[in-house]
């Protein structure tokens, strides 16, 4: 009869060791993503040729972020970080796409608009609202940006001269919400020049770019996913951010940028999705689009 060797018994004590090996290594990566990863600031550049772009505008900068999602507990370092890194850029224009606040806007109000009051902007700084931003008061949030300083677009357009060239920044108001008048944006845009979009939630670009009015669509609402483990689904995707969920996308040739954002909103986590400030660079390549005609706006009826 042929020899065998036993191989030794699987008892409770050979497993402590890869147990407890096991049970650090996911205590490491909880701590990593709860204290590291949230503090851990992305600057992303990304230079974009829009064709409607007037060549007076070529070399335009934008900073943006978005989804701060202030709470009293929060470390406001990263805020204080934000604005710093923002200004140093010397941006054209600043952009801020909702969700300044998670909850509740009374206790956090004041030092967020003071905060923010230091933004700096050749041009202006600009800011939509986010769903988040009415779960109390929504004029309350409106009051803040006011105080800071912020022009709010919600629904409306700001128009940026140079001589007699124009950049129009659009902006509606949260889908979630049911607040968007994407006709009304529409209505507005009569003149030529590139248009470039702000809207917090990022799937709204079937829309926005079926109209053929905006070059670059400008979104938040994601948090990119907020925490992303290799080969496994984003455990954090909220409605109207589970197709354009993160970075630069392109439909009917329409640019569209989600934001992964700056706070978090569920988890008090982050993990592969560090938080980000976004900077374009825009270029004009000298060609010219016209503006689509009243029928070609029909998909917004």
């Amino acid at each position: 009869m042929g020899k065998f060797s036993a191989q030794p018994a699987l008892t409770p004590r050979r497993l402590i060791a890869p147990l407890a090996a096991v049970s650090a290594a996911g205590a490491g990566l909880l701590a990593y993503a709860h204290y590291i990863e949230p503090k851990w600031l992305d600057i992303q550049h990304l230079e974009l040729t829009l064709p409607r772009l007037d060549p007076e505008f070529d070399g335009y900068r934008i900073v943006q972020f978005s989804d701060l999602h202030m709470e009293l507990w929060q470390d406001w370092a990263m805020l204080e970080e934000i604005v710093a890194q923002t200004n140093a850029f010397e941006p054209d224009l600043i952009a801020l796409t909702g969700d300044y606040v998670h909850r509740r806007v009374d206790g956090v109000a004041d030092r967020l608009s003071q905060t923010l009051s230091r933004l700096r902007a050749k041009d202006a700084a600009l800011a939509i609202m986010g769903n988040h931003d009415y779960w109390q008061d929504g004029n309350a949030v409106r009051r803040m940006l006011a105080r800071a300083n912020l022009i709010d677009i919600s629904n409306s357009v700001h128009t940026i001269r140079r001589g007699n060239a124009a950049l129009h920044i659009a902006g509606i108001d949260s889908v979630v919400e049911m607040r968007s008048r994407l006709d009304l944006v529409v209505e507005s845009l009569t003149e030529p020049g590139a248009a470039i979009l702000l809207a917090h939630e990022p799937d709204i670009a079937y829309v926005t770019a079926s109209t053929g009015c905006f070059d670059l669509q400008l979104s938040g609402h994601s948090h990119g996913g907020q925490v992303r483990v290799p080969l496994l689904m984003n455990l954090v995707l909220p409605a109207f951010a589970r197709r354009f969920v993160v970075g630069l996308n392109r439909i009917n040739g329409m640019y569209v940028y989600t934001n992964r954002g700056v706070g978090m909103s569920g988890m008090r986590l982050r993990f592969n999705c560090r938080p980000e400030l976004t900077v374009f660079t825009l270029r004009a390549n000298g060609r010219r689009r016209s503006r689509p005609n009243g029928n070609e706006r029909s998909a917004l009826a």
